[in-house]
């Protein structure tokens, strides 16, 4: 019979996967966050209208309507949601939101780029990331090596009485 490896270890590879994805999201979103030209024509605007012309669905009128003229704001928020969602992962400090954002971003680049009507849509580096942020997400992946680890761990701690009661 062969017998399972502790949880421990399955927890210490999580954590690794965890971090690793996190590693991942921060190369791609500081530097974004460095470039001053990130929301320009030959950055995200370029990207959205290239999108946009070629995108005939519901997505693609709210990347003409919505994102186009507000292409500086949305070029930060991804360059933030990016940052952070690493930062996140990579801390190990709230995961579960870090993974909501990991699967978030790479769905709406997945839209943007109508992955779903294309075979290659559905492999490459977004739904590589989606499906390790998804990990993230629905698995408690900061215990182990993660700054959520010591939050839960000093919570359950417990807690010594320093005086009389009243």
């Amino acid at each position: 019979m062969q017998v399972l490896p502790r949880a421990q270890s399955y927890a210490t590879w999580l954590g690794i996967v965890r971090i690793f994805t996190g590693i991942i999201w921060l190369l791609h979103g500081v530097p974004k966050l460095l470039n001053p030209n990130f929301a320009g024509p030959d950055g995200m605007a370029g990207m959205v209208q290239e999108a946009a012309t070629h995108n005939t669905s519901a997505y693609g009128a709210f990347l003409t309507h919505v994102v186009l003229p507000n292409a500086a704001l949305f070029a930060h928020l991804v360059a933030w949601g990016e940052t952070l969602t690493g930062v996140s992962l990579l801390l190990g400090l709230f995961t579960r939101v870090g993974g909501f954002f990991g699967v978030f971003l790479p769905l709406n680049y997945w839209a943007m780029k109508m992955g779903w009507a294309t075979t290659g849509g559905w492999s490459g580096l977004d739904m590589t990331t989606l499906a390790l942020s998804f990990v993230n997400l629905v698995l408690p992946t900061g215990l182990a090596l993660g700054l959520d680890g010591l939050i839960a761990a000093r919570r359950s701690a417990p807690r010594v009485n320093s005086g009389p009661e009243s």
